[in-house]
């Protein structure tokens, strides 16, 4: 039972990485990637203060590119292998 949990938890998520990757970079500010994968309250968080001044922006980025950005589920965002 505890093997079927580790494979729950690390399947991707059905979001796709490209269009995450550039809703992040070009909409950012406005926390867009976030509503697309999901994540709705912190969306509105980062529209109301411009993506926290750029900075959770560079953030969410960073983390999206490294592949440890999540979905509303918690399924990790990656580029297909």
């Amino acid at each position: 039972m505890e093997d079927e949990n580790t494979l729950e938890d690390q399947s991707n998520s059905d979001k796709g990485f490209v269009p995450t990757i550039l809703l992040c970079f070009f909409l950012g500010a406005l926390g867009v990637h976030r509503f697309y994968v999901g994540k709705v309250g912190t969306g509105l968080l980062q529209l109301v203060t411009l993506g926290g001044l750029g900075i959770w922006t560079m953030v969410d980025f960073i983390m999206v590119v490294c592949g440890k950005f999540t979905d509303g589920e918690g399924h990790p965002i990656r580029a297909a292998a």
